[in-house]
């Protein structure tokens, strides 16, 4: 009997075996979207852009020519069967996979080669890592800090500090506490936090709902949501819980066996019946 799982977020209306999903995919890339296209759908400013990309670790090629646009205050969500490499693009972003071939480029700027510190000071690109990243041990205020260890100036790192309590009275009632002692919720809010004292202008984010209870779960894309229309961040995430992920996003992208298969707006995607029952529970 072939092995099944739901996929998605709430009670699933049908759930379908990974080999069908598997075999509906491959049919879904035969019509997969250009790259021109997927540029025209990021609209007109354009901040992170991947050209043809493949990648993967060692000698193992994981994302397959991969083509990826994202522009200035929106946010693109990827979503796909487990080993698509959705994960794999985040990695390659930020400096954490090998890239055999292809561009990535920021504001036009080619940062293949630039290691994770200099995507975070000078590309601006910050990661938010799926894994509990926190230092437990450690005071809310310590944490904090580390966000901005490769800074030159740690007066400024200080006074980043100061703004983020000014912003987010939750860490702030919390300062002197050690980060252990949080809530799910509250140290998913820390590492976002963390993320903004070198003031990136992209933020990746791998898994932002993963292990929190519904109510933490509407607090972190109201954050979310403020950093992208009120801050105009570029946000690029991977969320299991594809509902919501697609529904926050302006766009989402589907990714089948290391390729672009599908993308559109993720409203449309919500609403495409072939994404609904393979990848939506329904």
């Amino acid at each position: 009997m072939a092995k099944i799982k739901g996929y998605g977020y709430g009670k699933a209306n049908q759930i379908v075996s990974f080999s069908e999903i598997e075999e509906e995919s491959r049919k879904i890339s035969k019509k997969a979207p250009s790259p021109a296209k997927l540029r025209e759908m990021a609209g007109d400013d354009v901040n992170l852009a991947i050209d043809n990309l493949v990648a993967g670790y060692g000698k193992m090629e994981i994302l397959h020519g991969i083509n990826l646009y994202a522009s200035k205050g929106k946010s693109l969500c990827l979503i796909g069967p487990n080993g698509a490499g959705k994960s794999t693009v985040l990695h390659s972003i930020f400096g954490f996979a090998d890239i055999f071939s292809g561009e990535i480029s920021v504001n036009g700027k080619k940062i293949n080669q630039l290691a994770s510190n200099k995507k975070l000071t000078s590309s601006k690109i910050a990661y938010i890592l799926q894994d509990n990243s926190i230092f437990p041990k450690m005071t809310v205020e310590d944490n904090l800090m580390l966000g901005g260890f490769v800074a030159e100036n740690q007066d400024e790192v200080k006074t980043k500090v100061e703004e983020i309590f000014a912003k987010y009275d939750r860490l702030k009632k919390r300062r002197y506490q050690l980060a252990k002692t949080l809530s799910g919720g509250e140290r998913r809010l820390l590492e976002i936090a963390r993320s903004l004292i070198m003031d990136p202008q992209i933020i990746l984010i791998d898994e932002p709902s993963i292990g929190l209870e519904p109510r933490f779960i509407d607090m972190v894309f109201e954050i979310l949501e403020d950093l992208k229309s009120k801050e105009q961040k570029t946000i690029i995430m991977v969320e299991q819980n594809a509902k919501k992920g697609l529904a926050f996003s302006d766009i989402g992208y589907v990714l089948v066996s290391g390729i672009v298969a599908l993308a559109d707006e993720g409203k449309s995607l919500l609403k495409n019946s072939k994404v609904g029952r393979l990848f939506l529970g329904g």
